[in-house]
């Protein structure tokens, strides 16, 4: 059905001169010929009405062939909408594992979430390797970034502690061990040794 905003004005004029009698998707228009019009004429005329307004809705833009555009715009509100489920989904499984938490695991999960590395130190230190001023933003992943690095050390030492048959609290030789135990399986690099290819 075209839209109403682009039917021509004769067509309108057709349309408010429905009689009492005529039914309203008949559109004024007998069944019957009258005298002037003949069934061929008034057939052609709404075969010419119907492909023009395909030829408008072809204008406005397919789904078939939409425009490069509208095409990199339709795959960001798709990649959008997916990742506001995948967040959503995510919190909810947070909230879930959160209530399921025992009171010490609840402190530990609080403690963890509230610690960071001071952002001043580690802007000191990202300035001193570089040699240049860095953004903000490279701070807070640098900050980021060494919080998984030390949580990683922290639960292999646990490991090991647990391993040797000790009891928390960690000693340094946990801690120690657990970097030993990364570095022989390359999840540290180690800066030290130069890897000689050639003898």
């Amino acid at each position: 059905m075209a839209d109403p905003d682009r039917v021509k004005p004769e067509d309108r004029v057709e349309q408010k001169g429905l009689g009492s009698g005529d039914a309203p998707g008949s559109g004024g228009v007998s069944n019957e010929p009258a005298a002037g019009h003949s069934r061929p004429k008034e057939e052609g005329k709404a075969r010419s009405e119907d492909a023009a307004a395909a030829g408008e809705e072809d204008e406005e833009g397919s789904s078939l062939h939409p425009s490069p555009a509208k095409k990199l715009k339709m795959e960001q509100d798709k990649k959008k909408e997916k990742r506001q489920k995948v967040d959503e989904d995510e919190i909810q499984k947070m909230q879930v594992l959160v209530s399921s938490f025992s009171e010490e695991q609840l402190n530990r999960y609080e403690m963890y979430r509230r610690s960071a590395f001071p952002k001043a130190a580690i802007k000191r230190l990202v300035q001193s390797i570089t040699g240049s001023s860095v953004s903000q933003n490279v701070v807070i992943a640098m900050s980021g970034i060494s919080k998984v690095f030390a949580g990683e050390i922290v639960e292999e030492a646990l490991d090991v502690c647990e391993k040797w048959g000790d009891t928390p609290p960690l000693q340094p030789k946990h801690m120690r061990e657990a970097v030993r135990r990364l570095k022989s399986r390359e999840q540290i690099p180690n800066t030290k040794h130069k890897h000689i290819l050639f003898h």
